[in-house]
C-alpha cells in the first residue's frame, strides 16, 4: 500500500458519489437561507471585533496633588443675574467669593427668551469719550484713588468702582442705603442694573478650579465676603419671615422670597468621559414656596480612562443625594435660600482602559457562526426530506390499497 492510500484513510469527510446525491427545493431554499444568516452574523461579528474593549479597574486614588474642575450650567427663571453670586470653599481652609473668573451669566426675560448683549469691541483709534478717558488715565504719573466715605481702611484706601464702596461699608460693618448718593454707583447705573433684572431670570455657566479636598459651593441670591475670619453673605431676615438682600430700602430691593426653582442643565467635574452619563444633568427643580435651600450631597469617584492612543483622560464620576427645607431664621432653621453642593472624594480610582479585540477570538466566532449554521441547516434539511420521504410514501400506499 503506497503512501497515498494511506493517506487517504485519514479523511475524515468521505464524499459520496454525485450519482448518489439527491438536491431537492427545499434543500435549495435552506441553503439561501442559511447563507443570509451566515453573512448577516459575519457582519456582525466583525463589528464587533473592529470595536473596543473597555476594561475597569480599582485602585487607591493617589492623585491629591491634581487640582478639581467643577463644570456648571446651572439656569434660574426668577432670580436676575444681579443678585447671585457663585461661592466655593473647602475643608482646607480656602475659600473663593463672588466667583466671576471662568463664570459667566446670560440673562433672560420673563418669558424664558435670553436678552442679546452686545459686546462692544474697541477699534484701532477709536476716539470716544471712554476711550479717552482709559488713555488719560493711562497718562498719569499717580494711579486713580477714589474715596470710599469713611470706609478706608489701610489695605484698601482706594474705591475706585461701586462694588468697592459696597464691600468696605460691609467690612465697616455700616449699612448700604442709599446708593445715589455713591459718585462711583451713580456713574455705572448700579441701581438701575438691580431695578431692570428685578423679575429676570439668569444663566450661569463655565467652571471653577478647586483643591481636590471635599468641599462645597453655592449659588444664592446677595455678595458674600470675609469678615473676621467668617462666611457673610448680604441677606437681610425679616420678622414676617421675608427675605431680602441687604442692601437699601428701596423698592425692589424690599423684603421678597427668593424663588429659587433652578434647572441643572449640565454638572460635571472634570472631563468628559466617552459612555458616561453624569446624574444630575438635566434637573429641573421647581419651588412650591419662596426661600427654600436646596442641597446636593455629591460623592465623587475619581476615574481616569486611557484609550488606545495613550491619552490620559482624567476626570470624575459621582452620585448623588438631594435635600431641601424652608430658609426660616426665627423658627430656628437657618440657611440660605439657593443651590448648594456639597461634595467629598472617594478614596478609590476607576481606570478604565482601551484594548483592541484579540484577532483569534474573532477567527473562533466565525469558525462558530458557520459550522453551527450549517450543522442547524443540515439537521433541518434532513428533516424536512425524510418527512417529506414519509408522506409520500404514505400518499402512494394510500392510492393502492
Amino acid at each position: 500500500m503506497d503512501i497515498s492510500t494511506r493517506l487517504k484513510q485519514f479523511d475524515a469527510y468521505p464524499k459520496t458519489l454525485e450519482d448518489f446525491r439527491v438536491k431537492t427545493y427545499g434543500g435549495a431554499l435552506i441553503t439561501g437561507i442559511s447563507s443570509i444568516i451566515m453573512f448577516a452574523l459575519f457582519l456582525s461579528e466583525f463589528n464587533y471585533y473592529l470595536t473596543t474593549e473597555v476594561h475597569p479597574e480599582l485602585f487607591v486614588d493617589t492623585t491629591r496633588h491634581q487640582k478639581l474642575r467643577i463644570n456648571i450650567d446651572v439656569y434660574f427663571p426668577n432670580i436676575g443675574c444681579a443678585y447671585l453670586s457663585i461661592d466655593a470653599m473647602d475643608v482646607s481652609g480656602e475659600q473663593q467669593t463672588d466667583l466671576e473668573h471662568n463664570i459667566f451669566k446670560k440673562r433672560y426675560d420673563e418669558k424664558g427668551n435670553p436678552i442679546d448683549t452686545v459686546e462692544k469691541k474697541e477699534e484701532l483709534g477709536d476716539k470716544s469719550e471712554e476711550a479717552v478717558k482709559v488713555l488719560n488715565s493711562t497718562l498719569d504719573d499717580k494711579p486713580k484713588c477714589e474715596s470710599c466715605y469713611g470706609a478706608e481702611t489701610t489695605d484698601h484706601p482706594c474705591c475706585n468702582t461701586c462694588e468697592d464702596v459696597r464691600v468696605a461699608y460691609r467690612k465697616k460693618g455700616w449699612g448700604f442705603h442709599d446708593p445715589d448718593s455713591i459718585e462711583q454707583c451713580k456713574r455705572e447705573h448700579w441701581k438701575d442694573t438691580f431695578q431692570q433684572q428685578s423679575n429676570e431670570g439668569c444663566q450661569i455657566y463655565g467652571y471653577i478650579e478647586v483643591s481636590k479636598v471635599a468641599g462645597n459651593f453655592h449659588i444664592a441670591p446677595g455678595k458674600s465676603f470675609q469678615q473676621q475670619h467668617i462666611h457673610v453673605q448680604t441677606i437681610r431676615f425679616g420678622k414676617d419671615g421675608t427675605i431680602s438682600l441687604n442692601m437699601h430700602d428701596l423698592q425692589p430691593f424690599g423684603a421678597k422670597q427668593f424663588n429659587v426653582s433652578h434647572n441643572i442643565r449640565s454638572l460635571s467635574f472634570g472631563e468628559p468621559i466617552p459612555g458616561v452619563e453624569n446624574p444630575l444633568d438635566g434637573t429641573n427643580v421647581s419651588a412650591e414656596a419662596g426661600s427654600l435651600m436646596y442641597q446636593y450631597f455629591v460623592k465623587i469617584v475619581p476615574t481616569v480612562y486611557k484609550k488606545l492612543s495613550g491619552e490620559n483622560v482624567w476626570s470624575n464620576q459621582y452620585s448623588y443625594t438631594k435635600h431641601k427645607r424652608p430658609v426660616r431664621q426665627l423658627s430656628g432653621e437657618h440657611g440660605l435660600p439657593g443651590m448648594f453642593v456639597l461634595y467629598d472624594l472617594s478614596p478609590m480610582l476607576v481606570q478604565y482602559t482601551e484594548k483592541r479585540r484579540s484577532f483569534t477570538h474573532f477567527l473562533t466566532g466565525v469558525c462558530a457562526i458557520i459550522g453551527g449554521v450549517f450543522t442547524v441547516a443540515g439537521l433541518i434539511d434532513s428533516l424536512v426530506y425524510h418527512s417529506a420521504r414519509a408522506l409520500k410514501k404514505k400518499i402512494e400506499l394510500g392510492k393502492t390499497t
